[in-house]
């Protein structure tokens, strides 16, 4: 029989306006995305949907050919109006709705068949999705819908008195329920002004990271076709050196002549790729500075992908466990593939000093570059979509600055990270270090994901075990089918 945990001990109470939740029926006016302006009815908490309960759009597990969108303002009022309802935090369900689908910008589905504003599983959106807007259909991919459904299943879950609990139901992870609450908590203490500052700062980084990476990816491709045309050049250049008739000679030279005048405009259209590298570089420094102080609150380092520092080492890839995922293995040697998105940061994971950097591609590593840490290690990191100027031969880094963006160059099927030992003689992820960072800065791919490091001292557990294939225990914890996202 398998086993999963459920919360049994609550975090702290999260700000929010909450009360009991029971059958309420609520009115709402067309500001708040819904589609009705009449009076609805809300089933409670405390039941699924019976078979053919609800109705549901057609093919309701694929987007809608226009996906509804809509401004932070009317999510907040959402987010209030859902959690007032159920009795659950309405900073919660800000945070889902921002990890699952950053606030409707991605709806999925997911890879796990995830769908929606609150990235349901279509079984359970069957037993627990809302017609919260009186249109007669209850759709994951209306925010009306959607945000009232999550607040409803948190609240079947036991939410209302355990928080923890109810996000654990949501994601059975250790990890997502962490990264939940400490972003709920940051939204509930700065309110929507604090959501909606760290969503524009957000939007601001993301934008200027992937400026950079077009950028250099513009610019390497000028360089490697300047390159491959000044070789032409000088081929033709050594013919007029050898051409023994003075015709031959003077025609040698016209070849040449007119080649490098292709050559000259090749060297502009480079130059200029240059100079809107380093426009695109001042722009992520300037977001850099102006997320380095909110980044620093827990809940928002994640968020903004800061590097995560556990005592003399940082995780070299931003983004979280949301986002960065480990397998324990590599293909053919040890090494270890972090993936995460292209464009997301990359970071020195300790003091050192860099023995080789290249910022042009090698076919089989990319862009990347050599460190030899504090400790007399050294480390390669491959596939760079970006290396950072700073980032030189002999240059001393300490632990957590920028190296560059994860990216998929050299011999690369997707974005990710090549970490590994020189020479290869062990997997880093077998280092107490990096498995340190399981769950806090990256998920297992193959495994299980705790949120204590192996081999860490007992702590106080806040989650119980309960058997699986139980729908409901004794005390109202529901067994829900949602898979991670």
């Amino acid at each position: 029989m398998r086993f999963f945990l459920v919360a049994a001990a609550g975090l702290s109470v999260l700000v929010g306006s909450a009360r009991a939740a029971g059958p309420p029926a609520l009115g709402f006016s067309a500001s708040s995305g819904s589609r009705s302006a009449s009076t609805v009815s809300l089933p409670s908490a405390s039941t699924p949907n019976s078979p053919g309960a609800i109705s549901v759009p057609v093919s309701f597990t694929s987007p809608p050919s226009s996906p509804q969108q809509l401004s932070l303002s009317g999510l907040h009022l959402l987010w209030q109006r859902a959690g007032y309802a159920y009795g659950i935090p309405w900073s919660v369900l800000a945070a889902i709705n921002k990890i699952e689908s950053n606030f409707g910008q991605n709806m999925g589905p997911s890879s796990a068949g995830a769908i929606g504003w609150m990235q349901f599983m279509p079984s359970t959106w069957l037993r627990w999705g809302v017609d919260a807007d009186g249109d007669g259909v209850a759709d994951p991919w209306n925010a009306t819908d959607a945000i009232f459904s999550a607040a409803r299943y948190l609240a079947a879950a036991g939410g209302q008195t355990d928080i923890s609990r109810g996000v654990f139901a949501y994601n059975h992870a250790d990890w997502y329920v962490r990264e939940v609450l400490d972003l709920a908590r940051v939204y509930g203490q700065g309110g929507f002004a604090q959501t909606a500052d760290l969503q524009r700062l957000q939007v601001s980084l993301d934008a200027a990271r992937r400026q950079v990476v077009a950028a250099n990816r513009d610019l390497v491709a000028a360089g490697a076709r300047e390159g491959r045309l000044r070789a032409i050049s000088r081929s033709l250049h050594t013919k007029v050196d050898a051409a023994a008739l003075l015709s031959d000679r003077l025609a040698a030279e016209k070849r040449a002549v007119q080649f490098d005048a292709r050559v000259d405009l090749v060297h502009t259209a480079t130059e200029a790729a240059r100079t809107r590298l380093e426009q695109a570089q001042a722009a992520l420094d300037a977001a850099r500075q102006q997320a380095q102080a909110p980044s620093f609150s827990q809940g928002v380092g994640t968020l903004l992908a800061a590097p995560a520092y556990q005592s003399s080492y940082v995780f070299p890839v931003g983004g979280g466990p949301k986002l960065v995922s480990v397998g324990h293995d590599h293909h053919d040697y040890p090494a270890a593939d972090i993936a995460a998105p292209a464009g997301s940061p990359v970071y020195a994971l300790s003091d050192g000093v860099v023995i080789n950097a290249w910022g042009t591609p090698d076919p089989r590593c990319g862009i990347g570059l050599t460190i030899r840490t504090q400790d007399g290690l050294v480390w390669t990191y491959c596939h760079l979509a970006y290396l950072e100027p700073s980032v030189t031969d002999g240059v001393s880094l300490s632990a957590g600055t920028p190296v560059g963006l994860v990216g998929a160059t050299g011999h690369a099927t997707g974005p990710h990270l090549h970490l590994q030992l020189q020479p290869p003689t062990e997997f880093p992820q077998n280092q107490p270090w990096f498995q340190g960072f399981a769950g806090k800065a990256f998920r297992w791919q193959d495994a299980p994901t705790p949120l204590e490091p192996s081999g860490a001292a007992a702590a106080t557990r806040v989650f119980s075990v309960i058997p699986e294939s139980s729908d409901a225990t004794g005390d109202g914890m529901i067994g829900f089918t949602r898979g991670g996202a």
